[in-house]
């Protein structure tokens, strides 16, 4: 009986030695401060459930250096092997990818993929870019270009990969595909799929903090990692379309406060959006100039509203608006910008706001009254009686107190010309003949 215990021991003990745990995120799309901490909450999960390594599936068209240097901290000092692998087929790592590629412990891609054009970008570049000597911004710009060659030299350095197409990626925009890029020592393997990459990585030997670490991924058991509810909301306002809406939401909403005051929910859900809207926009980079522009655009539209301006400031409104969206943020710099569709549609419906729904504000503004004091003035009245101080008219269906400077008769027809308390002040209506 002894004997079958200890073997059922065994038993279990094999089993769960061979189900070997790694732990997989995805990270899609450009490189935002939600990357970066959803990728040191997952390599954080990995290493309190010693886990083998982390799996990163990663498809990005480069974004925000201040968090892809945050990414890159969290992976070289990681106690647990991460392994960037660019996948699906089609996909790539530009710019930041790049970097990420070259910090992680093992680089690998699927086929039909690429990774490359990691020369760094400003917000607003230099009018004389590529003049070595023409002034002080270009200098910034080689300064800058400078730096990341030294990063991404040291990265190659680091985790011995092939540092001179690191350089030229850096200095000349350059890409590869990943078959040169496994034939010139860039990355380390090919992999159709995960399963095969996690076959080609079992028994693979991996320094980390100078210790080798022997990876056990065979038929190691694959956990997800979701970001949490905080990443998310993060991510999803630093997409620079979802900043972009939040952003006009509050100046229209506002906008439509201070022109009907009262309402407060056009007010309350403006000022909830722009502070969310800052909140995005301080996270990242973007153009001061299409901000403006985007004010200006939205000033000039309701002043072509309120001053005959033949349809001028309407049309430059129209173009300042549209020009300050697609400048608004920079898809070299961010990885991603507004959309184009969603600026022509945003610049039709701001025209059509501003033209349609605040002429008919202005309307309603300008209408007769029709009811209260105010509308007294100039109804018509027939005199009733004469009475020792006056007249009694009635009016609109009421009867009324009324004095006159002229004599009237019961059954004349009066216009009220003033209104003092409860007492109308009336005049003779000249009758057509």
């Amino acid at each position: 009986m002894i004997r079958l215990y200890f073997l059922l021991l065994l038993t279990f003990l094999s089993l769960f030695a061979e189900n070997s745990l790694v732990v997989k995120l995805e990270i899609k799309g450009a490189i935002v401060p939600a990357s970066s901490e959803y990728l040191n909450e997952g390599i954080m999960f990995a290493r309190d459930r010693d886990a083998q390594i982390v799996l990163i599936e990663l498809d990005t068209p480069g974004g925000l250096s201040t968090s892809m240097r945050e990414m890159i901290q969290s992976i070289t000092n990681s106690s647990v092997p991460v392994v960037m692998y660019v996948y699906p087929k089609g996909a790539h790592a530009a710019s930041a990818g790049t970097y990420l590629l070259y910090a992680s412990h093992i680089a690998a891609m699927s086929p039909g993929t690429n990774l490359g054009a990691a020369t760094p970008v400003t917000l607003m570049p230099s009018p004389q870019s590529g003049d070595l000597n023409s002034s002080v911004a270009t200098t910034m710009e080689k300064k800058v270009t400078y730096d990341a060659m030294a990063y991404i030299k040291s990265l190659a350095e680091l985790n011995d990969r092939n540092i001179s197409w690191a350089l030229s990626a850096v200095e000349e925009s350059k890409s590869i595909s990943a078959e040169d890029a496994l034939k010139y020592g860039v990355i380390d393997l090919i992999a159709q799929n995960t399963q095969e990459l996690l076959n080609r990585l079992d028994g693979r030997s991996v320094t980390i903090s100078g210790k080798s670490i022997t990876l056990q991924t065979k038929d190691a058991q694959i956990i997800d990692f979701e970001a949490n509810w905080k990443t998310r909301f993060l991510s999803t306002i630093t997409n620079p379309n979802i900043a972009y809406i939040l952003l006009l939401i509050a100046i229209y909403g506002i906008f439509f406060e201070l022109m009907n005051p009262g309402t407060l929910y056009s007010g309350v859900i403006g000022v909830i959006s722009g502070v969310i809207a800052l909140y995005a926009l301080n996270m990242l980079s973007f153009n001061y100039a299409g901000l403006l522009l985007i004010l200006l655009g939205i000033a000039f539209m309701v002043a072509e509203v309120f001053i005959a301006g033949f349809g001028i400031l309407g049309i430059g409104g129209v173009v300042a608006f549209a020009f300050g969206s697609l400048l608004l943020f920079d898809a070299d710099v961010i990885g991603s910008a507004v959309s184009i569709p969603l600026v022509v549609a945003f610049t039709i419906i701001s025209l059509s706001f501003f033209i349609v729904v605040i002429k008919l504000f202005l309307n309603a503004r300008s209408a007769k009254v029709v009811s209260g004091a105010e509308e007294m003035i100039g109804a018509a009245a027939e005199v009733i009686d004469s009475v020792e101080n006056g007249y009694i008219v009635r009016c609109h269906g009421e009867m009324w107190s009324a004095t006159s400077q002229s004599e009237l008769i019961v059954g004349q027809r009066v216009e009220v010309i003033e209104l003092s308390g409860l007492v109308l002040k009336v005049k003779p209506i000249k009758e057509s003949k």
